[in-house]
This record gives C-alpha cells, sequence and structure tokens, in this order.
C-alpha cells in the first residue's frame, strides 16, 4: 500500500495548473470527479433529486480567465497575486487562455477577483 501521508503532502503541494492536471486525469481516465465538498466520488449518471438541487442558489463560483486583452503583464502581476503561483506558472495560465483562476470559492470573492482582473484588462467569466 502507497505511503498515504507522503501521497497527501504531494496532492497539497501541487500548483493550480498541476491540480487542474490531475483532476482532468482523474476524471478521463477512471471517471473520477471531485465533489463539491473536496471529497473524491464516481462519475455516475444524474440522480432522482438532482433537479431539485439545481433550483437551489449557487453556493460555489470558478473565476474563468477568458483571455488576457492588451495588458498581459498587469493580467499575470493580478494573477500571482490572487494565486501566490510563480512568476511562470502565472504566464502559462494566463496564456492558456480559459483556464480558471480560482475555483469553489464565494460569490463575493468571485465578484472581487473578477473586479480585480477586468481592471488589469482581462477578460472574465463567472461559473
Amino acid at each position: 500500500m502507497a505511503d498515504l501521508k507522503k501521497l497527501a503532502e504531494e496532492i497539497v503541494g501541487l500548483t493550480l495548473l498541476e491540480a487542474a492536471e490531475l483532476k482532468k486525469i482523474l476524471k478521463d481516465e477512471y471517471g473520477i470527479e471531485p465533489a463539491a465538498g473536496g471529497a473524491v466520488m464516481m462519475a455516475a449518471g444524474p440522480a432522482a433529486g438532482a433537479p431539485a438541487e439545481a433550483a437551489e442558489e449557487q453556493t460555489e463560483f470558478d473565476v474563468i480567465l477568458k483571455s488576457a486583452g492588451a495588458q498581459k503583464i498587469n493580467v499575470i502581476k493580478e494573477v500571482r497575486a490572487i494565486t501566490g503561483l510563480g512568476l511562470k506558472e502565472a504566464k502559462d495560465l494566463v496564456e492558456a487562455g480559459g483556464k480558471a483562476v480560482k475555483e469553489g470559492v464565494s460569490k463575493a470573492e468571485a465578484e472581487d477577483i473578477q473586479k480585480k482582473l477586468v481592471a488589469a484588462g482581462a477578460e472574465v467569466e463567472l461559473k
């Protein structure tokens, strides 16, 4: 059996880009998707109670950077300040476009991040 403490330390040490890649691998290759609470659950068809859940107000938002716009350097600086990423990781995230800057944040925090990125010249979407 794997050393679970070591595995946990490695997961905690992932950058945002590495975590997104891990999420994609788990979903595409193993059919596993992260649950809203951070736990892992198997991908399945919609449950019988799914329509009732959809009527609830969304409490967690993802801030998606659609494009950096003309002021890419300012956007990279803002992404670094928001995420704590290094220069290379922030630059890669900004240049990739369509990537999540922050996931699972409150509505107020998501709107605050959106304002900062738009002020820096980026095009941002909340999901």
